[in-house]
């Protein structure tokens, strides 16, 4: 599966996902292999990224395992879609500055 990060990333910045980074974090986890994170301008932004992701997963007989969506209370500032092998991080800009997921799980030197 971990062919398929280069087209995630891809689209992703296709849709305008700003400061797409992923994480491999393979030698800290055993539940994940990667986080892909991804800035949103809005909360129609974050929705119109989320049903991509979810086309793209459906195309490619990808399975969501979960999503922070199906909760009734949706954040507008943080998405999550759990690939198994992936977990997608849709952020907003306040969100993504606060919890700072790069220097969380970037190895100390």
């Amino acid at each position: 599966m971990e062919d398929m990060l280069p087209g995630i990333s891809a689209l992703l910045k296709e849709h305008k996902g700003q400061d797409v980074t992923i994480l491999d974090l393979r030698k800290f986890h055993a539940w994940t292999d990667f986080f892909i994170i991804a800035t949103t301008s809005s909360s129609t932004h974050m929705n119109g990224m989320e049903r991509h992701i979810k086309e793209f997963c459906r195309e490619r007989d990808i399975e969501i395992f979960g999503t922070s969506s199906s909760r009734k209370n949706q954040d507008d500032d943080w998405r999550l879609l759990d690939l198994g092998f992936a977990v997608i991080h849709l952020m907003s800009k306040r969100a993504r500055e606060f919890y700072e997921l790069e220097k969380l799980w970037t190895p100390i030197p």
